[in-house]
């Protein structure tokens, strides 16, 4: 049986998995925190030995298995001709020649694309979407320079939050899983009342997104505004793109899909009051099925597919 490395890297975790070539498997996965603060050296020290435990349990528990090589999912920009990560504004990476590093590392042919491209090419396994990443006639859309889909840095106040990106306004500074825990800490420290420290032991620098979605679902008030605010970001972001794209799904990835209804109920609405009304009769917004996989799968099949 064949298998193809795939590898996730996120700015909160790395995560590898062993897929078999039909998709149909995944037969070893293996993750890690990522401490991007430790510099990109380490990073890639702990993706090969994840990489590597993950190739000796597979060939360990299939006989006769065989490695075809890896596909990795790396924040962006990237140059997916050189295999270049040209800048990630949460590691810190500028100009890592990161395919022609992991290719000698492991000694196996590999593939290199945008994270949430194959977090989006995973999710399309087994379903169609639009997500951090676009796909077009079923395939992933790259653009002119491979920066399509960098959805999380469209602009939804032009004089917003600063992004680490260095724009100001983006829907990633408001909605993604650190500024989500940002967000109420700042209403905390502004004096609103919540239960959200208890969560913590008093610590409120330990607070996560997925501190703020425990509280929610707890019937915290805080917590219940927070994700609803998010809600209403997500939807101005999802707006544009049913206008822009038209598409038939937008599915959402990631840790946000723990809020459950209490995100997608106010969002579903966000975008209905803001795009055209064809575009959202269209369209299905839905959480993402391959929770904490789908970066793997889609690595996976960006090898596969190259």
């Amino acid at each position: 049986m064949r298998f193809v490395l795939g590898i996730d890297i996120g700015g909160t975790n790395l995560v590898v998995g062993c897929v078999a070539e039909d998709g149909s498997t995944l037969q070893a996965l293996a993750t890690a925190p990522t401490h991007a603060e430790a510099g990109a050296s380490d990073v890639v020290d702990r993706l090969v030995a994840l990489a590597q435990e993950c190739s000796a349990r597979t060939e360990r528990e299939v006989p006769g298995a065989e490695i075809l090589g890896v596909g990795v999912g790396a924040p962006g920009p990237l140059d997916t001709k050189s295999g270049i990560v040209l800048l990630t504004p949460n590691l810190g990476w500028v100009n890592l020649p990161l395919r022609q590093i992991i290719r000698d590392r492991l000694g196996l042919p590999a593939e290199l694309d945008n994270d949430a491209n194959c977090a989006v090419l995973g999710e399309w396994c087994i379903g169609t979407g639009v997500g951090g990443g676009l796909i077009l006639d079923g395939r992933l859309y790259h653009g002119a320079s491979d920066v399509a889909g960098e959805i999380g840095h469209t602009t939804i106040d032009t004089e917003g939050r600063r992004c680490k990106c260095g724009n100001y306004g983006c829907l990633e500074a408001y909605a993604s899983g650190p500024n989500i825990a940002m967000r109420a800490i700042e209403a905390m420290q502004a004096g609103a009342e919540t239960r959200l420290p208890s969560y913590v032991g008093g610590d409120t620098s330990k607070i996560t997104a997925q501190t703020v979605y425990e509280a929610a679902h707890d019937g915290d008030e805080l917590a219940l505004e927070v994700v609803n605010d998010t809600a209403k970001f997500l939807g101005a972001g999802v707006s544009n793109l049913l206008n822009v794209f038209n598409p038939e799904v937008v599915v959402i990835c990631g840790g946000v899909t723990l809020a459950g209804d209490h995100l997608f109920i106010p969002l579903r609405r966000e975008t209905a009051r803001r795009a055209f009304k064809p575009a959202v009769a269209a369209c299905r917004i839905v959480p993402g099925e391959l929770v904490g996989t789908a970066g793997v799968y889609g690595a996976a099949k960006t090898f596969l597919d190259a």
